[in-house]
């Protein structure tokens, strides 16, 4: 997959089938969109594309307010490349791109590919005050050359799938749902940072990882979860979101104890997939009976994950 940082003019020279998102955090909907133009793409013997920005729209949008992303753009870039587009463009947003009409950006769009068609969801619009809807992009088309195609709400048990909906249940820390309509289990990356030792003073070693402050972080509590070294190797983890009301912690903190693994993890990039929520973050009366909830932590999240009691 061919990655490019801005719409270039002359990008491609092959007739092009386009998708164009936001695609925070590539859920199932988001794949059968891209499957969708990759195989659309293939059948008709044209290049694959997807469009997405950086920074993600709603930060030039709607400056100062939280953008509790579901993927930074590393996870994104991971993800979207997974289902194997030939082209992946990674386009600047700033205030000028949000000034201009539809026509405007698919004219910036149509002079970096030969676009022949565009697929999108049912509910997409760009372009200033997201005038661009789907009729009006098929008015854009009939001058440009292209044709739009929209899919409909992908669903899950009844239950549409969306950005906006997988960021409630990740808030409210139900991240096996999330999970459910990512089609994988929700992730955190970050680098490990060092912290104040006190997990490996009380015989619980963590990894300190750093997570972008974009990204949304799930209700703190305790999770069981499956953590990605820089080798590849997954490894199984105890990982606490929180504040550590017990040593009075005041800054939100992602901490997470690898099982059966030693090793030195600082300044390495970790990704910690979320699979279960054990408990709520709670305050205890002293460091012994933290120790004590920890070790049944630890219990509980070898049985869900199906290893072995070293009790």
């Amino acid at each position: 997959m061919q990655i490019a940082r801005d719409l270039t003019p002359g990008l491609a020279s092959r007739a092009t089938v386009l998708t164009i998102g936001r695609f925070d955090g590539v859920h199932l909907g988001h794949q059968q969109l891209i499957r969708t133009t990759v195989e659309r793409a293939r059948a008709l013997d044209m290049l694959s594309a997807v469009l997405t920005w950086e920074p993600h729209p709603r930060a030039v949008l709607q400056p100062g307010q939280p953008l509790q992303l579901l993927s930074d753009l590393d996870e994104k870039i991971e993800q979207i490349q997974r289902l194997e587009p030939d082209i992946l463009i990674v386009a600047p947003f700033t205030d000028e791109i949000r000034r201009l009409t539809a026509a405007e950006y698919l004219t910036r769009i149509c002079a970096a590919l030969p676009v022949r068609e565009i697929w999108v969801g049912e509910d997409f619009a760009m372009g200033r005050g997201r005038e661009g809807d789907i009729p009006r992009l098929m008015e854009i088309g009939r001058e440009m050359g292209f044709a739009v195609g929209a899919l409909s709400k992908y669903t899950v048990a009844g239950i549409p799938v969306s950005s906006s909906r997988i960021r409630e249940l990740v808030l409210a820390g139900n991240v096996a749902g999330a999970g459910a309509l990512l089609g994988r289990p929700f992730a955190l990356r970050g680098i490990v940072a060092r912290g104040d030792g006190r997990g490996r003073q009380i015989g619980f070693p963590t990894a300190n990882v750093q997570v972008s402050n974009d990204v949304a972080l799930p209700a703190n509590g305790v999770y069981a979860c499956r953590v990605r070294l820089v080798s590849g190797e997954m490894v199984p983890a105890v990982t606490n979101i929180g504040v550590r009301p017990t040593f009075d912690g005041t800054r939100r903190v992602v901490e997470a104890h690898l099982l059966d693994w030693e090793g030195d993890l600082y300044d390495q990039v970790l990704r910690v997939e979320l699979l279960m929520r054990l408990r709520n973050e709670r305050k205890f009366s002293s460091v012994n009976e933290l120790v004590a909830q920890i070790r049944q932590d630890v219990l509980e999240a070898r049985a869900m994950l199906g290893l072995p009691n070293t009790g």
